[in-house]
């Protein structure tokens, strides 16, 4: 496959992760998950709510790059206090890019490194990881699918919650917790095996379960069939023609 291709692919795959959530405020970080949330408001789930990246709520998505003479078509406003209210009170779904993850889908974004005090590599630090991850839905995006990312041991600084029973704080459930979806440059994977194991979802064309797990650090639940992913439509792919007029998404699988 083309990276375009692949990439219009994973796209289409990712947005399925806000197909169910009706009313809720679709965040995606970075041009592939943005790309993903737009798609999804423009097919089975109009009622997501999106921004403009600044302080507007829109009535469509806004396209990606250089907007010409396209007019953003802004709604109501929504600041801070408004981003907020909907993060605690779980009406918001975003798709984010973490640097690790580990199997019980605990993310990182802050260092990588044994030592705290000394990293290897320092990062964003946690943000907005830890609220986010026990108030609301949460997906992953991961361009490149290897041992680096999905870690055999836990991640080097949990930024971010996940089903893992010793870390979660006191008074909150395993069901508190809510990962939706890991979507790759080579599958789609969700915690729906044996007591939350991460789980192959589908399989990107051209590529085997063997090769997600020798590019995995943890054991995966791989089912007795395990499908292809779902190939773009013909009009998914206009639509992400028109969310993406300079085709920048072409490059985000870059290594």
């Amino acid at each position: 496959m083309s990276d375009t291709t692949l990439v219009d692919t994973i796209i289409c795959a990712a947005s399925e992760a806000w197909r169910h959530d009706g009313e809720v405020l679709a965040a995606g970080i970075g041009i592939v998950p943005r790309l993903a949330a737009s798609l999804a408001k423009l097919t089975w789930n109009p009622d997501l709510m999106m921004t403009d990246s600044e302080a507007w709520l829109v009535s469509e998505p806004v396209p990606v790059g250089p907007r010409g003479d396209y007019r953003i078509r802004r709604e109501t406003h929504m600041g801070f206090a408004r981003i907020f209210d909907n993060v605690w009170g779980g009406k918001r779904h975003a798709m984010v890019g973490p640097t690790q993850v580990d199997r019980y889908g605990q993310a990182n974004i802050s260092m990588i490194g044994a030592d705290y005090r000394r990293p290897k590599a320092q990062m964003l630090g946690v943000r907005g990881f830890p609220g986010n991850s026990m108030n609301h839905a949460n997906s992953f995006f991961v361009p490149n699918h290897g041992t680096k990312v999905f870690v055999e041991g836990e991640v080097d600084m949990v930024a971010s919650a996940g089903y893992n029973p010793a870390r979660l704080a006191r008074g909150w459930r395993l069901e508190d917790i809510d990962i939706r979806l890991i979507v790759t440059n080579l599958c789609v994977m969700d915690f729906g095996g044996p007591g939350r194991q991460v789980r192959l979802r589908s399989l990107h064309p051209g590529v085997t379960a063997e090769q997600v797990q020798q590019a995995t650090g943890f054991p995966l639940h791989v089912p007795a069939a395990v499908p292809t992913t779902t190939a773009p439509t013909a009009e998914q792919l206009a639509l992400l023609a028109r969310l993406d007029p300079h085709g920048l998404r072409a490059s985000a699988l870059g290594a």
